[in-house]
């Protein structure tokens, strides 16, 4: 085995049915980003939303990615066994974290607008206490307001980043999304919570995954301050459209990656390339191709050519 580098990264698939083309893009550059910096590459199933997975669907996932020759490094992470780990997390954010009454109906009456990700941006109803006859729904963090300074440079409320494939993204929470959940009303952790503390406590040093999820960034880094834990490097690649430009996800009837032989494993690990824009030759064998494609990323974001 090379020498690795301090570098860890991860894919992170939900297990709500099989994988189609736009995760497997997200998966392979995920995993050529870590290969290619001589890195770790672990997987980690995002079952914390238990309601919504689909029984054997991870195990499905984690056998296509070693049919298409993606070995992850230790030992795969379940969410749905992690839970004291984000009650924990949630308790060390003190004040910062309030009970909310509200349903969807009364966040969307607000008129407030949509956040970037299409949710409804909270008004801030709960803040300073429940109203009576209202009982906790969910658990909300409260976000700066604009007029907190951090310096003489900016808002509390702004957070800014470099996307290593977007450049300069920044957003302001306070107008731009509001109060975020991190408790559901259903009972199970938000995504937003998990995904930074499992972050942190696996030692992720840089996070490759779909530009759906870029306006999600700022509220996980948000979390991460408030956590006092490292924030990663971000690259967010663009998303797999149907020819209707629509996102290709199981809701918009995205085929799932089922190649039975090598040969088909091959045109699949092809198209995703392609689509990545990796020039690369028709390979003669899994282990070929991605011989060929980790020193191509390499040289695509300018990195030290990775081992053969």
């Amino acid at each position: 085995m090379p020498n690795r580098s301090n570098y860890i990264g991860r894919f992170a698939p939900s297990p709500t049915g099989p994988l189609h083309q736009g995760s497997l893009v997200a998966a392979m550059a995920s995993y050529l980003d870590a290969r290619a910096h001589h890195g770790h590459w672990l997987v980690r199933i995002e079952d914390v939303d238990e309601g919504r997975s689909v029984p054997g669907a991870a195990e499905n996932i984690l056998a296509l990615l070693r049919t298409l020759g993606m070995d992850w490094d230790g030992e795969v992470v379940w969410q749905s066994r992690r839970k004291e780990l984000y009650q924990a997390a949630a308790g060390k954010l003190g004040a910062h974290v309030y009970p909310c009454g509200c349903n969807r109906r009364e966040i969307a009456d607000s008129r407030l607008g949509t956040a970037p990700d299409g949710s409804a941006i909270y008004p801030g109803t709960c803040r300073h206490g429940l109203a009576p006859g209202k009982t906790m729904r969910s658990l909300r963090v409260r976000v700066p307001d604009p007029a907190d300074k951090v310096d003489s440079a900016g808002n509390a409320d702004l957070i800014a980043f470099i996307d290593r494939a977007a450049g300069p993204v920044a957003q302001h929470l306070a107008t731009e999304s509001g109060d975020f959940v991190l408790k559901r009303a259903d009972g199970f952790w938000a995504y937003q919570l998990a995904v930074v503390v499992d972050d942190a406590q696996q030692g992720v040093t840089d996070i490759v995954r779909g530009a759906d999820l870029i306006d999600s960034t700022p509220r996980q880094i948000y979390l991460q301050h408030l956590l006092g834990v490292p924030v990663p490097r971000y690259l967010h690649v663009p998303v797999v459209r149907n020819a209707d430009g629509e996102k290709l996800s199981k809701q918009t009837g995205a085929l799932a990656v089922a190649p039975k032989d090598e040969r088909q494993a091959l045109a699949v690990l092809q198209a995703s390339a392609a689509f990545l824009q990796l020039p690369l030759a028709q390979a003669s064998s899994v282990g070929a191709f991605w011989q060929a494609a980790v020193p191509a990323w390499a040289e695509r974001f300018g990195l030290a050519s990775a081992p053969a």
